[in-house]
């Protein structure tokens, strides 16, 4: 095959990987190379090979004006497959047929999408080994392109293997791949390049024109094949000239553009019909034509021409025809074309297509056409096509001719391109909706979209204030949604913190005091939002009733479906952790984890695993831990997220790690003042804090805890306070010790919670003596130990021990000394475990070193695996909430047992892990 010539570590690269697969160790790679590279002949070469060795073979090809479709590159690939997804999960087989169209249901998350197209594509591999292959990836559809994306990185122990063939285009049509093993395509070399010049060229040529088309063509085979073809033979002979100033495809495509341009009109005009009618369908073609009374035998010139064919479906012989034939039309022949298509295609089984060509016919306005398209994004947005109900929804407020549902529409638009993650379209929507005319609660919406995406894009900033005002201005047209936006700007005011502009958490709480009195009985939400008014106008302890009967409420709404309570689930956390809730806060970011799980909302999962990662951290379940931190970027890397380093800091301070707590804590601090998030500082200063009270680094400490307390940070300084606290004693700082002391017991008390008494306690014993030092030192165990934070009660028993042995109480520090290092060292905070390892040698004691278990052998990922089959999961419910194929978790099992020395998932429930 003439495109494969010299592609001799192409192809060792392709054997390897079809290989691979049929050993069930599969695999992706992506393609990259300019147009006319080979690409297209290396998948045909692939197609070929896979197929002698026994793979099934199935294909999807990006098309560029189906990027409007949402997963129909997808539905592509997979719709000869679909008989096989009776064998999936009923969540995974009604994402997947709601996305195509299939079936009607709530709009799926894409990646639950994503997880039932890897269970597919495993399912039908289980029959033998497929592969997959895209072509033109770089025009997918956005959803399709996620998801298929998303699949190349979770397929692991399969008999699969997935091929993506990209053109070199700019960063915003390849970035789904990004990360990819690749397999880049450059020119043919010299020798490969006159091979292939002379198969292309019959007639005698010139050594010097010979020369210069290979020197021009740069190595490219399709210019090598096609450029010679329009020249006359008089340039072959000694006068071939190509113009320098085009890159090699434009040329081609020039190529394509004069060869078609001398066919006859009605040809040219059949070619035009086929280029906007990227479906490839026959029959649609026939009809179209028909409308334009072309007759069949008008494609003849343009299969002589070898541009086109017309068999079972439609095929350009290359993408660059396509391009050439659109781009050469003038606009008043592309809308004849686009309007025979429309009224070619079936109104009942393709109305978004048809709706589609109807608007490229259009010239001006159109009320039907736009109306249309509106209804075309519904329906896109139902099958959860986000980015494709934006386009549609754009490009119906550009047809709309009425300015007032121009407007609407163009708002509409906006808050569809926002949900997509397209913030700069959406302000350039609004710029367009704001020329109006709009009513007050419509300019009212605008006001707090546009507030959403500062607040989403900064964080900081001005999107307090912006939130604000659109919260003040909702009041009177629409009560319920102004008091979640006053929630959401006391939430941007906590998150801007320190390096907000003004006193916007304060200016915020103010205002929402005056908000319109709450529906009865109140909402979660409600009762979030009062509390918090009041938490920055009268003061912590007042806050507090409220503030807890909103944790309780939320802890007993624990509905799937109730989105408003989730969307809160965060800033819940914050608040029970302000407030030393240690069970209020651990069920709430379980109760995150989970609902992200059984909803399949990978884009949030990350999150919510984070903050579930910070808890168990406080609870000694660092095993635990470090599996969920190691889950959640396993899942950005898939999904192509940027990682979250938060709960990783907290892990690595915990833990006594200084060189990765102070890496993490620099571009934490980094990022976040360039975000303006003054909130992320805190968090960082208290890791820091954490780490330097471990390793006995007292004036560090003092200094990284201090900032917390002083700016009042919601969260922050309710964990910073116990932190301060030790500092200042440790570093012989009493009066600030007793004045932080003063804060701490005033808001324990108001808390009363065991996790806050108990701090109460331990931080009072600090900065006691003689026996009422004692007391509070067994009070803070006692009271610890009936809570969760089993970090917390560790340190009691560190600082009591430490407190006996200053006192020559050296057999009861032992005790005391022994109990702190066995359960820190159990939970892997190394720092303190080492605090009380030094002790103990100081009491003449030696501690014991842990012994090495078999679990130790395991990564994260396989012990968080082993950890769920152990509690009874199969494979298939392992890998639905992990995200990965029942096989890959099968091939996960026989290594964790070869490292356990066992067989079987008895023995497994009756290993020791950690």
């Amino acid at each position: 095959m003439t495109g494969l010539l010299g592609r001799r570590a192409e192809r060792a690269a392709i054997e390897h990987l079809l290989a691979q697969a049929q050993a069930g160790r599969s695999g992706a790679v992506v393609m990259r190379g300019e147009a006319g590279i080979g690409k297209t002949a290396i998948l045909d070469h692939t197609r070929d090979v896979a197929a002698a060795s026994g793979f099934r073979v199935e294909n999807s090809v990006g098309v560029k004006p189906e990027r409007q479709f949402a997963f129909a590159g997808l539905h592509q690939l997979c719709a000869p497959l679909l008989a096989h997804a009776d064998a999936l999960p009923e969540p995974q087989q009604a994402a997947l047929l709601v996305a195509f169209g299939l079936r009607g249901g709530a709009a799926p998350d894409r990646f639950l999408v994503g997880l039932a197209t890897l269970n597919l594509l495993a399912e039908v591999a289980e029959n033998g080994p497929l592969l997959c292959l895209v072509d033109d990836a770089q025009w997918l559809d956005e959803a399709s392109a996620q998801v298929l994306a998303f699949v190349a990185r979770r397929v692991a122990a399969e008999r699969m293997a997935l091929m993506f063939a990209l053109r070199d285009a700019d960063a915003s049509d390849v970035r789904p791949f990004a990360g990819l093993p690749e397999l880049r395509l450059d020119g043919l070399g010299e020798s490969d390049a006159r091979e292939l010049l002379a198969s292309a060229v019959r007639a005698p040529l010139d050594v010097g024109v010979r020369d210069r088309i290979i020197a021009e063509a740069r190595g490219n085979p399709l210019a090598l094949l096609e450029l010679p073809r329009s020249a006359p033979p008089t340039h072959l002979a000694g006068g071939f000239e190509l113009p320098d100033t085009l890159s090699v495809p434009h040329r081609i495509e020039d190529e394509f553009r004069r060869r078609s341009s001398n066919l006859p009109p009605d040809t040219q005009l059949l070619l035009l019909v086929a280029a906007a009618e990227p479906t490839g369908d026959v029959a649609l073609l026939w009809h179209a034509t028909a409308q334009l009374g072309i007759d069949p035998h008008a494609a003849d010139a343009a299969e002589t021409a070898s541009l086109l064919t017309t068999d079972t479906r439609v095929r350009f012989r290359h993408p660059l025809v396509r391009s050439a034939v659109y781009r050469t039309a003038t606009p008043p022949d592309r809308r004849r074309v686009h309007g025979a298509l429309a009224a070619a295609t079936d109104p009942q089984t393709d109305p978004d297509r048809r709706a589609w060509h109807r608007a490229q016919s259009v010239l001006g306005t159109d009320e039907d056409a736009a109306a249309e398209l509106e209804q075309s994004a519904d329906r896109a947005r139902a099958r959860g096509g986000l980015a494709a109900a934006a386009a549609f929804l754009q490009q119906a407020a550009e047809l709309t001719p009425q300015p007032t549902v121009r407007a609407s529409r163009a708002l509409k638009a906006a808050h569809a391109k926002h949900e997509a993650g397209a913030p700069d379209d959406s302000l350039t929507l609004l710029a367009e909706a704001a020329a109006g005319p709009l009513d007050a609660l419509q300019r009212a919406h605008l006001e707090l979209l546009r507030a959403r995406i500062t607040f989403h894009t900064t964080r900081g900033s001005d999107a307090p204030k912006m939130l604000l005002d659109a919260a003040k201005k909702l009041t009177p047209l629409d009560p319920p949604l102004a008091r979640e936006t006053y929630l959401h700007a006391l939430q941007a005011s906590f998150h801007a913190g320190r390096l907000g502009h003004g006193r916007w958490l304060q200016e915020a709480a103010e205002a929402a005091r005056a908000a319109p009195a709450p529906p009865t009985p109140p909402r979660p939400i409600d009762l979030l939002l009062d509390g918090l008014a009041i938490r920055f106008t009268q003061g912590f302890e007042a806050s507090v009733p409220t503030l807890q009967q909103a944790l309780e409420s939320l802890c007993n709404h624990d509905s799937p479906a109730d989105d408003d309570n989730r969307s809160w689930l965060w800033l819940a956390c914050h608040i029970a952790a302000m407030l030393w809730d240690d069970e209020a806060i651990y069920v709430l970011a379980s109760r995150g984890v989970r609902l992200a799980r059984e909803t399949g909302a990978l884009a949030t999962l990350p999150a919510a695993l984070n903050a579930l990662t910070s808890v168990l951290v406080l609870t000694g379940e660092t095993a635990r831990a470090t599996e969920l931190v190691a889950e959640e970027q396993a899942i950005t890397q898939a999904t192509g997220a940027p990682p979250l380093p938060n709960a990783r800091l907290t892990l690595a301070s915990w833990r006594g790690r200084r060189p990765e707590t102070s890496e993490l804590y620099e571009a934490m601090v980094r990022e976040a003042r360039g975000r303006g998030e003054g909130a992320t500082i805190g968090l960082a200063q208290i890791s820091l804090a954490v780490l330097h009270n471990g390793l006995g680094n007292y004036d560090d400490a003092l200094a990284a805890a201090t900032p917390p307390v002083e700016y009042d940070e919601l969260t922050f300084s309710s964990i910073a306070l116990p932190e301060l606290i030790e500092a200042a004693v440790r570093s012989g700082q009493p009066e600030r010790a007793a004045t932080a002391m003063e804060l701490l017991e005033s808001r324990a008390r108001a808390s009363g919670t065991p996790w806050a008494l108990g701090l109460k306690a331990r931080s009072r014993a600090l900065i006691s003596t003689g026996p009422a030092a004692e007391e509070q030192y067994r009070e803070a165990i006692e009271r610890l130990g009936q809570c969760r934070v089993a970090t917390h009660l560790a340190r009691a028993h560190l600082v009591y021990g430490e407190w006996l042995r200053r006192e020559g109480r050296r057999r009861d520090a032992r005790e005391q000394l022994r109990t702190a290092y066995e359960l820190l060292s159990d939970m892997g905070a190394d720092a303190f475990a080492e605090r009380a390892a030094r002790e103990l040698r100081a009491t003449g004691e030696h501690p014991r070193k842990r012994t090495a278990q078999p679990a130790d052998a395991l990564t994260a990922h396989e012990l968080h695996i082993a950890r769920l089959v152990a509690n009874g999961a199969t494979s298939r419910e392992v890998g639905t909430q992990l995200f990965l194929s029942p096989r890959t978790i099968e091939a996960h099992l026989r290594n964790i047992f070869g490292k356990l020395g066992i067989t079987s998932r008895r023995q497994l429930k009756e290993a020791r892990l950690p």
